[in-house]
């Protein structure tokens, strides 16, 4: 537990909050959203319709890959971090692929996760 000493918690959840509202507008109709949900067979709804399950999940993972991303920041570990994001993508587009999502959508869900880690590492530099 001695990894936790030295870490940001504030940029942590920043990070966290910032990469989670970079998803919301990411799955918007804005963006993505519409041919996202296409490739992977799902229906967009409104917000009141969300999956909480799959928000839940999604906030706690970016959670802990936020607290990966402090504890390589507290110990100088940048390619670590950089892995582990790139470790994370390649489980999303894998479990896309046997899932049958198109290539579109496990591309929108693997830049995501990229995206996401490198807001992570940038408040973990500012902050």
């Amino acid at each position: 537990m001695d990894e936790l000493t030295d870490v940001n918690w504030l940029a942590t959840a920043i990070g966290t909050v910032t990469s989670f509202l970079i998803g919301w507008a990411w799955y918007s109709p804005l963006l993505f959203g519409e041919k996202w949900a296409e490739g992977s067979r799902v229906a967009l709804g409104s917000a009141d319709k969300m999956p909480v399950f799959a928000m839940v999940t999604q906030l706690l993972a970016l959670l802990v890959l936020s607290t990966v991303i402090a504890i390589t920041a507290s110990n100088n570990a940048l390619f670590t971090a950089l892995l582990a994001i790139l470790a994370v993508a390649l489980f999303i587009a894998s479990t896309g692929s046997f899932v049958r999502k198109s290539t579109y959508a496990m591309t929108v869900d693997f830049f995501y996760i990229l995206l996401a880690g490198t807001v992570m590492i940038a408040v973990q530099g500012l902050l």
